[in-house]
């Protein structure tokens, strides 16, 4: 299988029924699996952690890429089924949020800048209410 033929609804099908043949629903509340995601999150971080690289080709190197195969999986194993256990449907969920994420995050204007929303919305209301004079940055004005 491959991301090209595999459907979302074929992945929560294979994750359904192995949680099934092990009797497990039983002990996957939407808090348990929540906390199952944030810890496989964590377990992918450690991965990474203490890594430098000079040069961003050079960051990869050394790792265990099987071992990080893995732990993706098992994050995306928890989220499937926390979709399942809450009835979320993950493809429209994820269409919803990049809608959001594109409004939140116009191309034109956070191209190559990683600064959050709220930064650009300080941005947009400040050239709103900008009087003639020296522009300001929202970083400019915090209080020290």
């Amino acid at each position: 299988m491959s991301d090209s033929r595999t459907t979302v609804s074929e992945l929560r099908r294979i994750v359904r029924r192995f949680i099934e043949e092990r009797d497990w629903m039983q002990f996957h509340s939407p808090k348990n699996i929540a906390m199952s995601i944030a810890i496989e999150a964590a377990e992918l971080m450690e991965h990474f952690q203490w890594t430098f690289a000079a040069k961003p080709e050079e960051k990869h190197l050394g790792m265990d890429r099987t071992k990080i195969e893995d732990e993706i999986a098992d994050i995306a194993v928890y989220v499937l089924d926390f979709c399942e256990v809450m009835g979320i449907d993950l493809s429209g969920a994820v269409r919803r949020k990049m809608i959001q994420n594109r409004k939140k995050y116009p191309a034109a204007q956070v191209r190559g800048k990683t600064h959050k929303y709220t930064y650009y919305q300080a941005l947009s209301r400040e050239k709103k209410s900008e009087k003639p004079g020296k522009k300001k940055r929202p970083s400019e004005r915090r209080s020290r």
